[in-house]
C-alpha cells in the first residue's frame, strides 16, 4: 500500500520505518526541512533502538522518502496517517493546532485528487475530534464529503519509547474507529499479519481509548506509589507487597472491576479504604490518589441521583436494596446513600429486596434493626406493591427476578438500572436508562 505519514516524530517516524519495513511504499511529511533532509538520506530523525537501521533499509529499497509537500504525498499514496503532536495548552486543555494545519493541507490536495482516500488519526486526541474539527475541515478545504469521497479514521497508537518497534510488532491490542466499514477495512489491512486482538469500533470509542490507557498507566504508577510508601514507612519490603498483588490475575490484574457502573460498597472495601489512609496520615504519608477513592465513589452517587431528579420523577420504586444481588448485607450499601437523596429531594420511595426481606421475616437482618431503623418502614412485601403507581422504577442489584417486573411494567413507567440488568442482555425498553453508558 502507498502510505503518507504526516508528522515525523517519536510517533510518525516509527510508523513510517516499520511500514516501510513490512514492504509499503511510505512518503512522510514534515514542516521541518531537517527532518526532511534527514529520511531523504536515510537517516533516522529521533533516536529510538533499531530504528536507524529501519530507516536506512526503508531508504535503501526505495520504499521510503519525505517531503514539505501536502499535496505531492497525498497525491502519491492511498491512505494518510496523522502523526502530529497534540501538546496541552496553558490551562491543561488539548491543543490541535498541529492537527487542525494538517487537515486544511490535506483537504486542499484532495480536493485536486480523483479517487478514495483515506485520512487516520493517530495523535492523541479528545472524543469528538475527529468528528468535531478534523471531519469539518477536510470537507471545507477539499469539497468533497466524507464517506462518500474520503474516509476517516480514528488508530491510536500504544508505542512506548526506547520499545517503539517491539511494540508496533508485538501489540495489545489494534483499535480501529471507523466512519464506515470501507474505511476500516482498509485500514485493517495495514494490522493484519499481526499476532493482536482487533478491535473495530466507533470514532469516538477509539479516541477514548487511549485515554483510559494512559490514565490508567499513570493511576497504576501513583498506586503503586502510595502503596509502596507505606508498606515502606511500615518496614516491610513494598516490592514483595507488589509481586504478590500482582499475581493476582483473577482480580487484581484482570477486567474484574474495570466496567462502568454504580458506587462501590459492602463490608470490605469502604472500611479498609479508610483503615488504610488512616494509617497512612498517622504516619505523615501524602495519599492523594487512595484519599480521593472515596470522594470520587461519592460524586458518582450524587451523579446518579441527578440523573434520576432530572426526570422529574416522584414516586420510585427501588428493586435491590443490598449492595449487590443474592445477599441481605446493607453495610455501606451506596444504594442507601442514593435512596437517601432522593428523599431528601422529596422523593417518595419504597424499597424490595427478596434477601433482606427474609432476613427479616427470620429475625435476622440486625443492622437494618440496630442501624438503619427508619428504613425498615419503606420496605414492601412483594414486587407487585413495590411497582404499583411507581413512575420510576430502580434497578438497585442483578437480581434475576427484575428482569420479568420490569418488562411487565405499565408504559411511561421510566426505569433507572444502576447495574446494567436490562442493557447487557439488549433488552431495552423505551424510557430505559442509567449511569456511565
Amino acid at each position: 500500500m502507498n502510505i503518507s505519514v504526516f508528522g515525523l516524530g517519536y510517533v510518525g517516524a516509527v510508523v513510517a520505518g516499520c511500514f516501510a519495513r513490512d514492504g509499503h511504499t511510505v512518503v512522510g511529511v514534515d514542516v521541518r526541512q531537517s527532518k526532511v533532509d534527514m529520511l531523504n538520506r536515510g537517516v533516522s530523525p529521533i533516536v529510538e533502538p533499531g530504528l536507524a537501521e529501519l530507516i536506512t533499509e526503508g531508504w535503501r529499497e526505495g520504499r521510503i522518502r519525505a517531503t514539505l509537500s501536502a499535496e505531492e504525498a497525498v497525491l502519491a499514496t492511498d491512505i494518510s496517517l496523522v502523526c502530529v503532536g497534540t501538546p496541552s495548552t496553558a490551562d491543561g486543555g488539548l491543543q490541535t493546532t498541529f492537527l487542525e494545519h494538517v487537515c486544511a493541507e490535506i483537504g486542499a490536495a484532495l480536493a485536486k485528487k480523483d479517487g478514495y482516500h483515506v485520512v487516520v488519526d493517530r495523535s492523541t486526541i479528545l472524543p469528538g475530534t475527529v468528528e468535531g474539527k478534523m471531519v469539518p475541515i477536510l470537507e471545507l478545504h477539499s469539497g468533497k464529503r466524507v464517506g462518500d469521497d474520503f474516509g476517516v479514521a480514528m488508530n491510536p497508537e500504544f508505542l512506548r519509547e526506547s520499545t517503539a518497534i517491539k511494540d508496533f510488532d508485538e501489540p495489545p491490542k489494534t483499535v480501529i474507529g471507523e466512519y464506515d466499514v470501507r474505511t476500516g477495512d482498509l485500514v485493517a489491512q495495514l494490522y493484519a499479519h499481526l499476532d493482536a486482538p482487533l478491535f473495530r469500533t466507533s470514532i469516538r470509542v477509539a479516541e477514548m481509548v487511549k485515554y483510559a490507557d494512559n490514565v490508567f498507566h499513570a493511576l497504576k504508577i501513583v498506586f503503586g506509589n502510595e502503596i509502596g510508601s507505606i508498606a515502606k514507612a511500615c518496614n516491610m519490603d513494598s516490592h514483595e507487597v507488589m509481586r504478590i498483588f500482582c499475581a493476582d490475575q483473577k482480580l487484581n490484574i484482570s477486567p474484574a472491576y474495570l466496567r462502568p457502573g454504580f458506587a462501590y460498597g459492602g463490608s470490605c472495601l469502604p472500611k479498609d479504604l479508610r483503615a488504610l489512609t488512616h494509617r497512612a496520615h498517622e504516619l505523615g504519608i501524602a495519599v492523594p490518589v487512595l484519599d480521593g477513592i472515596s470522594q470520587s465513589n461519592e460524586a458518582h452517587i450524587e451523579r446518579a441521583a441527578k440523573d434520576i431528579l432530572e426526570l422529574g420523577t416522584r414516586t420510585v420504586a427501588f428493586l435491590g436494596v443490598a449492595f449487590k444481588a443474592d445477599t441481605d448485607d446493607l453495610r455501606e450499601t451506596p444504594n442507601l446513600r442514593l435512596i437517601e437523596r432522593l428523599r431528601e429531594e422529596g422523593c417518595t420511595v419504597r424499597l424490595y429486596d427478596a434477601q433482606v426481606l427474609a432476613s427479616l421475616r427470620a429475625g435476622t437482618a440486625f443492622y437494618l434493626e440496630e442501624h438503619l431503623p427508619a428504613y425498615k418502614p419503606l420496605f414492601v412485601e412483594t414486587l407487585e406493591q413495590a411497582v404499583a403507581g411507581a413512575d420510576l422504577v430502580v434497578i438497585g442489584n442483578g437480581a434475576a427476578e427484575f428482569r420479568e417486573a420490569v418488562k411487565s411494567l405499565p408504559e411511561g413507567v421510566a426505569v433507572y438500572d444502576l447495574v446494567r440488568l436490562f442493557k447487557a442482555c439488549g433488552d431495552v425498553r423505551p424510557g430505559y436508562q442509567g449511569i456511565c453508558w
